[in-house]
């Protein structure tokens, strides 16, 4: 006598992918809120060189940010040009602040140092 396997056994046996939400770990019952072409945005980035950079030029990355999340899915390489300007922005305002708070007092102390030789 030969034994057949019963559907449980079979489906429990076979590798079936599970729709997933990337990134969420949830389990998605239609297919329309998973992202096409993932775009980041660098909204934190942005909102962090506001608060630790230089706040105008964190404002630009801000902007460039909230541009991605518009356009990620109407027109991704529009998306992914406004992606690359807000991680810029966002660099380069946590980076003049950074030299900012180092130059400073490398300042301070050559003018110290100078008058103290001056006299």
């Amino acid at each position: 006598m030969t034994k057949i396997p019963d559907a449980a056994t079979s489906v429990a046996d076979e590798s079936v992918p599970l729709p997933t939400v990337p990134g969420t770990g949830r389990m998605s019952s239609d297919q329309s809120d998973i992202p096409t072409g993932h775009v980041r945005d660098y909204r934190q980035l942005a909102i962090g060189s506001i608060i630790c950079g230089i706040s105008c030029i964190g404002i630009f990355a801000l902007i460039n940010s909230v541009k991605v999340r518009e356009r990620r899915t109407s027109d991704p390489e529009k998306a992914q040009i406004y992606s690359h300007k807000a991680r810029k922005f966002s660099l380069i305002a946590i980076a003049v602040w950074v030299g900012v708070l180092i130059l400073i007092p490398v300042l301070m102390a050559l003018v110290s140092f100078l008058l103290t030789l001056k006299d």
